[in-house]
């Protein structure tokens, strides 16, 4: 495990020690976890940008054709 120092503003830090107390865990875990969240969150864009460059708009259609046409029944 490492160990970082981080600067952070006093209203970040009031809002960090409000958050992680309501949620019964520690500043490090809370810390940890949002980091875990927001790379994860970058990771999947990048993932799914890299997916689409491999896409084609002719396969996409080639698949719509073979979706039914269906309308939602009216209330």
């Amino acid at each position: 495990m490492s160990t970082i120092q981080v600067q952070i503003p006093d209203s970040l830090q009031k809002s960090l020690d409000d958050l992680a107390a309501r949620d019964g865990i520690s500043i490090d875990q809370f810390i940890s976890t949002a980091i875990a969240e927001k790379l994860s969150a970058l990771m999947t864009e990048n993932y799914l940008i890299e997916k689409a460059k491999k896409g084609s708009r002719e396969k996409y259609e080639a698949i719509l054709t073979k979706v039914p046409d269906y309308r939602l029944p009216t209330v």
